[in-house]
């Protein structure tokens, strides 16, 4: 997406410049009222453009440049290399296809843009947390992101990012001068879906999409970053007139196409495992690749918080692991992940890891970190 020069109101200029603002520290803001002024002032000074929002529990930087980084889900990781990247759109282009079998059986008169445009099944994909895309979600309210920044967050401060984006004129609007598609999901999801509506969602991507790139960093929303400000995690931010929205009210209960997205999360790993190995069962392929996600997760919320260890793959922080026992088995399920999702023969592979083993793994790693951190 193409790059833009953000129009800085007075106050903001004291803190950073145009040239800076995605690699300068988040401006600290008082209350939720402190913050809406903000935003209205830069809104007035950016009149070209209009300001979407992201609430995140941290202020996630590349490690290299040092610039807060917002890159698609798809395209997450510094070092991600063909393999991985071709792994992720064959999962995807998988589960865009059982999503468009499972909508024709359910709602077969209804949804007709969601069957007919892969960028509206990959928007759904991607909102319901399904598989990675080229999309990244955004909100054109603040008090949602304000509200997903707090959301289970146990950290001292929160962060909101503004971002300029072309005014969108369609549901589905592709900017070619900005190479830029806006999708705004609560026009085009399927009324089932309830949490577009109550999370006010768009997703944002390019406006040509292939399954290789040339230069990553065009890829990155920090192109379009107009400021960026962080808030202590506590009730006083938000005043006696406001509160954050629960839990509930972000994920609505009764979603008929979350419950939907959740089949299709199992039925993608058996049809990935049906593609690689008749050796292989569709049950072992999920139970694995569903364990070894929840021991990623765990690497990443343990150690990923360190800065030093914040752009590390799981390769990368299981180094960090003291114990050479438990790294050791750590490595040797991480080698049969990439064998298992990248198709390639692998001589280290001797014998498949039992479900009790993977298991007891994820259990040992728990109890590593409990005792450590």
């Amino acid at each position: 997406m193409r790059r833009i020069t953000p129009e800085l109101t007075e106050e903001i200029s004291n803190f950073t410049s145009p040239e800076n603002v995605a690699k300068d520290e988040s401006i600290e803001v008082t209350n939720y009222r402190e913050l809406r002024k903000h935003i209205a002032q830069l809104s007035y000074a950016n009149k070209d453009c209009i300001l979407f929002y992201r609430g995140q529990k941290e202020d996630y930087k590349n490690s290299k440049s040092g610039k807060s980084t917002f890159y698609p889900t798809l395209y997450r990781g510094e070092r991600l290399d063909k393999l991985e990247l071709k792994y992720r759109w064959e999962k995807l282009n998988i589960a865009s296809d059982i999503f468009i079998k499972k909508l024709k059986s359910k709602y077969p008169s209804k949804t007709y843009i969601v069957k007919r445009k892969r960028i509206v099944q990959w928007s759904i994909l991607q909102h319901y947390e399904v598989t990675e895309t080229p999309l990244i979600d955004v909100t054109q309210s603040l008090k949602v992101a304000c509200s997903f920044a707090v959301l289970d967050n146990n950290n001292e401060y929160a962060y909101i990012y503004a971002f300029a984006l072309p005014y969108y004129t369609n549901r589905i609007s592709v900017n070619s001068e900005h190479y830029l598609t806006n999708v705004r999901l609560l026009s085009v999801a399927p009324p089932q879906a309830l949490r577009p509506y109550y999370q006010e969602g768009f997703l944002i991507g390019e406006d040509e999409f292939s399954e290789t790139y040339t230069n990553k960093e065009e890829l990155d929303l920090n192109n379009r970053l107009v400021a960026k400000f962080k808030f202590k995690n506590n009730d006083a931010f938000w005043g006696e007139s406001e509160k954050a929205l629960t839990k509930d009210d972000l994920y609505p209960q009764d979603d008929e196409i979350e419950a939907l997205c959740k089949e299709i999360s199992t039925e993608l790993f058996v049809d990935l495992a049906n593609k690689r190995s008749t050796e292989i069962s569709g049950d072992y392929y999920l139970s694995f690749m569903s364990k070894w996600i929840a021991i990623e997760k765990l690497l990443f919320e343990y150690l990923g918080k360190n800065n030093d260890h914040k752009y590390l793959t799981s390769a990368g922080l299981i180094k960090k692991i003291s114990d050479s026992k438990l790294r050791m088995r750590l490595n040797r399920a991480r080698t049969q992940r990439n064998f298992l999702a990248h198709n390639v023969d692998n001589n280290n592979i001797k014998e498949l890891l039992s479900e009790n083993e993977l298991e007891e793994l994820h259990l040992d790693l728990q109890r590593y970190f409990q005792s450590h951190y």
